[in-house]
């Protein structure tokens, strides 16, 4: 996963530089957190980035295990414990193409 790039400005130079934040939040993964007498009061994220929260945060309280599976999946998959999306469609009877031939 790419690392985030935060940064924390007070909102009197959030005010100053609101059109380059503006401009700069629509990069991946990028937050301001802005400050008010130096004590964190909002948080600035590109709108597809906060929609992506929101629907995250919809899917997690729809499946409240979902964590506890994905952890579990996470460590089945590197005791080897897996199958392969091919070997899923071949039980399935899907026929695959050989690749080799092009």
């Amino acid at each position: 996963m790419p690392k985030r790039i935060k940064t924390t400005m007070p909102a009197t130079e959030v005010r100053k530089e609101f059109f380059k934040i503006l401009k700069d939040i629509d990069k991946p993964n990028r937050t301001y957190t802005i400050t008010l007498n130096g004590e964190p009061r909002a948080v600035m994220m590109s709108a597809e980035e906060f929609e992506s929260w929101r629907e995250t945060l919809e899917v997690m309280q729809d499946f409240p295990d979902l964590a506890k599976d994905i952890e579990e999946a996470e460590k089945e998959f590197k005791r080897g414990e897996y199958v392969t999306l091919e070997e899923v469609l071949e039980k399935e009877g899907f026929v695959l193409a050989d690749k080799s031939k092009k």
